[in-house]
């Protein structure tokens, strides 16, 4: 094989591996959007939380990457509960003028305090938790590294066990029903109220996840959400807003694009590259690639 076109093949292969566990954190989002119809500014400070939980996890109490992850899944779950009945309940209690500022000045607060609350008990350096595998992975055409591969694969394996969720499972089919109609599936006799906390804990578990598969490589800091969410958020307007599969294509396609701006262009400016082309597209196509289309 020419090394050109090796070359070319293995940023591809790393821009979806990096583009499954952007889909996981998109993912999260896009359920919060459907489900509660708000949009989350504090998802990447939950993405942030995963990777400090993971780094408490792996690192500070010696439990291994394996509980490192799950350990970032089910604390920030909770938290995700906590937040939801603690803060975002008003939004839905119909004594608000304007919820939907509500919602964002509560959201963007919320990423305000997490970030600033973190920095008095880790300080403002960056910590990584500990790699899921040491060496590489020989995938034929090119050597990766098997942290890389793995940390895919778990994205890969969290969302399909999301999806399984969302069409296979009581809870899952309400979770759709409230996205598509809440007040047709509280007449159905949906508890709504009872269903915000439970997307809000997932979509939040999801970031965490991301963040704790990518602790590892990219590492944690304080503001390292912040980054996170700008992608997680282009990918939900490239995607169409509320669309699962939109999301998942939008990742793989996000991360793609980074990685073959880093070739063919520079990799001082690989967080540029995906931004432009969502640009261009939403010139086409002012929904997204799959706007409209059913959560």
């Amino acid at each position: 094989m020419p090394k050109s076109l090796e070359l070319f093949l293995s940023y591809v292969i790393n821009g979806l591996i990096i583009g499954n566990i952007y889909g996981l954190m998109a993912l999260g989002l896009t359920l919060i959007l459907g489900v509660m119809k708000i949009v989350n500014f504090a998802h990447g400070e939950f993405y942030m939380l995963g990777g400090y939980a993971a780094y408490i996890c792996s690192i500070k109490l010696g439990l291994g990457p394996v509980a490192g992850i799950l350990g970032a899944i089910v604390t920030v779950f909770f938290i995700g509960l906590f937040v939801e009945r603690a803060l975002l309940t008003p939004f839905y209690s119909g004594r608000l003028e304007r919820p939907s500022d509500y919602a964002l000045l509560m959201t963007f607060s919320l990423s305000v305090f997490l970030m600033n609350v973190v920095i008095p008990i880790f300080g403002p350096y960056q910590k990584a938790s500990a790699p899921l595998a040491e060496g590489s992975v020989n995938l034929g055409i090119v050597s990766v590294g098997a942290t890389r591969v793995i940390a895919s694969l778990v994205a890969i394996l969290l969302m399909a066990l999301l999806l399984l969720l969302l069409s296979k499972t009581r809870l899952g089919i309400a979770l759709r029903a409230i996205a598509q109609d809440r007040d047709a599936a509280a007449i159905c006799g949906i508890d709504v109220n009872r269903m915000n906390p439970v997307a809000f804990g997932i979509g939040t578990a999801m970031a965490a996840a991301a963040g704790a598969l990518l602790a590892p490589t990219f590492l944690v800091y304080p503001a390292s959400g912040s980054l996170a969410a700008s992608k997680a958020n282009a990918i939900l307007v490239l995607g169409g807003m509320g669309s699962i599969k939109g999301a998942i294509i939008g990742a793989l396609l996000l991360g793609v694009l980074e990685s073959l701006g880093v070739l063919f262009l520079s990799p001082g400016y690989r967080d540029v590259y995906g931004f432009l082309v969502i640009v261009l597209v939403l010139l086409i196509k002012p929904t997204g690639l799959f706007g409209g289309q059913e959560f």
